[in-house]
C-alpha cells in the first residue's frame, strides 16, 4: 500500500472512531441517569427496615425540589418515619403515599433521603413509582414497570425504583397496622340564653301584672263597676237634695 493511501485509511479510521464514540456517549448519558431503592438484607415482613432512595438529576439548568412516591400495597404513610435527607426538606403525607420537598438543589446534584418502615409487607418485591420535580416545573415521571422501561430500545425509559424482598424469616408474622390519625371533631358549644329574650320577658311581665289582678280578671271590670257605682250614688244623692229643696 502507498504511503499517501495508508494516510488516508488512518484518517478515516480515527474520524469513524471519534464519530462512533460521540455517538455513544450522546446515547449513554440519558440512560444513565435513574431513580433507586436500597435496603440492606430487606426481607419480606422484616421490621424497621432502613430504604434509602436516591434520584438522579437530569436537568442541566434547573434543581431537584420534590420528590412524590407513591407506596406499594402493604404500605402506608404511618408506616413510615422520615430519618434524613436534603437540608430544610420536609416529609408529608400524601393521599397516594408521600413526598419529600424543600429548597431546590444545586443543578445536577442528586436528591437522596431515608425513611424507616414499620414493617414490609409479604411479598416479593416493592415498586415505589416515584414523580420528581426540577425547580422549573419540569417532572420525570420514574414510574414505569420492567415491560414498560425499554422507552425507545435505547434503555431511555424511566422504571420505577424496585427493591426485591427476601423470603419472610421463620415464625415471621405481621404486626398490627399502624394506627390512622382521625380528624378532630370541634368541641360542641353550650348554647346559652340571650340577653335579648329576658329583656323583652321581664318588660312585658309588669304589663301583664298591671292588666290582670290575682284570678286573672282585667283590672279594668272592677275599676269601671266602681266608677258607674260613684256614679249612680252620686245622682241619687243629687236627686234627694232637690227633692227636699222642694219640700
Amino acid at each position: 500500500m502507498h504511503r499517501p493511501t495508508l494516510v488516508r485509511s488512518l484518517r478515516l479510521s480515527g474520524t469513524l472512531s471519534a464519530l462512533a464514540f460521540t455517538v455513544a456517549v450522546a446515547t449513554a448519558a440519558p440512560a444513565a441517569a435513574h431513580s433507586e431503592v436500597q435496603a440492606d438484607g430487606a426481607r419480606a415482613l422484616g421490621q424497621n427496615v432502613e430504604l434509602t432512595f436516591s434520584a438522579e438529576s437530569e436537568s442541566a439548568s434547573a434543581g431537584i425540589t420534590k420528590l412524590e412516591v407513591i407506596l406499594p400495597k402493604g404500605i402506608t404513610p404511618q408506616d413510615l418515619t422520615y430519618e434524613e435527607g436534603p437540608e430544610n426538606w420536609k416529609f408529608t403525607p400524601t393521599e397516594r403515599g408521600y413526598s419529600v420537598s424543600g429548597p431546590k438543589l444545586a443543578v445536577g446534584e442528586d436528591a437522596e433521603y431515608v425513611v424507616t418502615v414499620r414493617q414490609l409487607p409479604d411479598a416479593k418485591e416493592l415498586v415505589f413509582k416515584t414523580l420528581q420535580t426540577y425547580s422549573d416545573g419540569k417532572v420525570d415521571r420514574w414510574i414505569e414497570l420492567e415491560d414498560e422501561a425499554e422507552g425507545d430500545g435505547h434503555g431511555h425509559g424511566h422504571p420505577a425504583p424496585r427493591l426485591e424482598l427476601k423470603a419472610a424469616a421463620p415464625g415471621a408474622k405481621p404486626v398490627s397496622p399502624s394506627p390512622t390519625p382521625e380528624p378532630t371533631a370541634p368541641a360542641p358549644t353550650t348554647a346559652t340564653p340571650s340577653d335579648e329574650p329576658a329583656a323583652e320577658k321581664s318588660s312585658t311581665e309588669p304589663a301583664a301584672a298591671d292588666t290582670k289582678d290575682d284570678d286573672g280578671m282585667p283590672m279594668a271590670v272592677p275599676l269601671g263597676i266602681g266608677a258607674a257605682v260613684l256614679v249612680l250614688g252620686g245622682g241619687a244623692w243629687w236627686l234627694r237634695s232637690r227633692r227636699s229643696g222642694s219640700a
